[in-house]
């Protein structure tokens, strides 16, 4: 499979399994969360909608809300009527009045909402989970109708009646309204709804239902943010006649409460963090529905096939790319996917507006992953390949240096240089062939590499038949002469068993001769930019390479300077000047190294 279909197949193995997050819900919390922060925001408040507020002064001067007889509500719709040419439009009462309590005060307030004659009294449903036994089954309805509250029945002749029942969302958000309840089969609709009808029929408007899903519920495009649309009215004002009837003059007249001891305070989708009271939550639907700015959600399917493509691509164009081409890319995806949400709802669609960015940034997080995971591979295959040709710690002394290490270069240090050379090697070449040359000289060159390696030696090349090997550099060594003679002499006994091997095989011998010495170098990055060795020149390692040349097979001849440093651990044998160096005056002694001392 070449690299491209490779591409395509992880691509779509990516998509697949961001995709069947998304579907099982994975982001759903922080989706939701996403949603309000990307689509609800304050618009405006047009005024048609007045709110007067029963609200903790409300407690104080008339006592626990508990205690209040029907006179209290009664005052206040009286009120509400004083004025018969600045009526309200409507008034909808956010509570509910069920049952028969004082005959006097309920038919008090019975007669002050007949007046009116534009009175919405709630209703209130308890739904919850109700779990039906068969014989061999178990049906669960989980938003069934236990309970239902209504006015009594003086009252709910005189008024239109609507629920108040709000529901949360999984996460603990109010971001659905719900359009009707249907106790006993029979269809009662909102509050809200039934606000926003009474007050369209009043002022020649048309209005239509909100779209909603299988539980009757729609989604809620908030107009403003808590007490957005409350201007501080309470109810113990109105009934004190302190408030100006041409504030609520043909509006539509929402009573309900805002003290804290009430409880009836929600989390809303505008705004986490500050509580937005039930009765301003109801002013935010009936407006939406005056608006008519209702939203529908997008299939769930839909917008998986689109999240699956779009990460499909993005995966693709992405995968194996340099973070300088990959990072634009998920700054695009994301944008655009962002801004097409919006413009979606806009039109009036909602979408889930963290699928395809969520998608798209793990599936960068794996890219770059995956990326770094094949470049550290291939790092370590290029450093396997590169340690084929140059020592291995040179290699580790590069990639810990970086770049700066391959400049052309060197510093001056003191190094113990190795030569170790086959003796006869050009006749052997010219009377076998060239296969059982090549036979010879690898593992010839196998042996003397490991030895040098294995004392923590600089292998610096392999020019024919020779080696060269420097302690010292690029790593500072505390003993590099011993470990130059170590090897030097683990080298004679790697040759004398390379030569009993290749007698058997091809009735030849191997005989080497090695040459040491120790003194200062330079050592570092020679050649040109597009080519460098890294090496060690000066006197040093032309003496060593002398020594070497002079020393007969199965020899190792040291220097003074060699000598010096191994007295005590080395035994060895001073020649004098009688071998003369090329390139050295008279007088340069040459020893023989034996081997270890005893």
């Amino acid at each position: 499979m070449n690299e491209r279909n490779k591409n395509l197949l992880f691509s779509l193995v990516g998509a697949l399994i961001v995709t069947l997050l998304c579907g099982k819900g994975m982001f759903q919390s922080l989706d939701m969360g996403f949603q309000d922060y990307l689509f609800q925001s304050a618009i405006y408040v047009p005024g048609d909608i007045y709110i007067i507020g029963i609200t903790d002064d409300d407690l104080r001067e008339l006592g626990p809300y508990n205690s209040w007889d029907r006179n209290v509500m009664a005052s206040a719709l009286e009120m509400l009527a004083v004025d018969p040419h600045r009526l309200p439009a409507v008034v909808a009462v956010d509570g509910v009045y069920s049952g028969n309590t004082d005959p006097e005060s309920d038919a008090r307030l019975v007669a002050a909402a007949d007046k009116l004659g534009n009175v919405i009294a709630a209703t209130s449903a308890k739904i919850d989970i109700q779990r039906t036994f068969g014989k061999n089954s178990v049906l669960v309805d989980h938003y069934a109708i236990l309970n239902y509250e209504e006015p009594y029945d003086a009252l709910k002749a005189v008024t239109t009646q609507g629920h108040i029942n709000v529901m949360y969302d999984d996460d603990g958000v109010l971001r659905h309204g719900i359009l009707y309840v249907e106790p006993s089969g029979q269809r009662v609709y909102s509050i809200a709804y039934e606000a926003a009808k009474m007050y369209a029929e009043k002022n020649g408007m048309t209005i239509t239902e909100p779209p909603v899903n299988s539980r009757g519920q729609y989604f809620v495009s908030f107009s403003a943010r808590p007490d957005g649309f409350y201007d501080g009215a309470s109810l113990n004002q109105l009934i004190k006649g302190e408030i100006d009837p041409s504030c609520y003059a043909g509006k539509l007249v929402l009573i309900g409460p805002y003290a804290v001891g009430l409880a009836d305070a929600y989390t809303t989708a505008i705004a986490h963090s500050v509580m937005m009271q039930g009765v301003e939550f109801h002013a935010n639907v009936i407006q939406q529905i005056l608006d008519g700015n209702y939203k529908r959600e997008v299939p769930d399917f839909v917008q998986l096939l689109v999240t699956g493509l779009v990460s499909f691509a993005f995966f693709f164009f992405c995968n194996n790319r340099r973070l300088l081409i990959s990072v634009p890319l998920l700054v695009v995806f994301e944008g655009l996917s962002i801004v097409g949400s919006l413009m979606l709802y806009s039109s009036g669609w909602i979408t889930h507006a963290l699928w395809i960015p969520a998608s798209v940034f793990l599936l960068f997080i794996v890219a770059v992953a995956t990326n770094y995971i094949r470049a550290s591979i291939a790092r370590q295959n290029v450093t396997k390949t590169f340690e084929r040709y140059v020592a291995p710690n040179i290699v580790g002394e590069i990639l810990k240096e970086g770049t700066d290490s391959l400049k052309l270069g060197g510093k001056l240090c003191d190094i113990a240089v190795l030569f170790v050379d086959i003796r006869g090697f050009t006749t052997m070449s010219e009377r076998l062939s060239p296969e059982e040359v090549v036979h010879i000289l690898n593992q010839y060159l196998s042996m003397t590499s490991t030895c040098i390696e294995n004392n923590k030696g600089t292998l610096d090349k392999f020019v024919g038949d020779a080696t060269m090997a420097f302690w010292g550099a690029p790593l500072p060594e505390e003993d590099s002469v011993y470990l130059a003679a170590k090897t030097a002499l683990d080298i004679v006994e790697g040759a004398k068993a390379l030569s009993a091997k290749l007698k058997e095989e091809i009735n030849e011998e191997l005989n080497v001769g090695v040459g040491i010495h120790y003194g200062p170098a330079v050592v570092g990055n020679m050649g040109s930019l597009k080519h460098m060795d890294y090496t060690a020149i000066g006197d040093t390692v032309n003496t060593a390479a002398r020594l070497e040349s002079n020393a007969p097979g199965g020899t190792v001849y040291i220097s003074r300077a060699v000598a010096e440093e191994l007295k005590g651990r080395m035994r060895f044998t001073s020649l004098g000047d009688s071998i003369k160096l090329k390139g050295k005056a008279d007088g340069f002694e040459v020893l023989k190294l034996e081997g270890k001392e005893e």
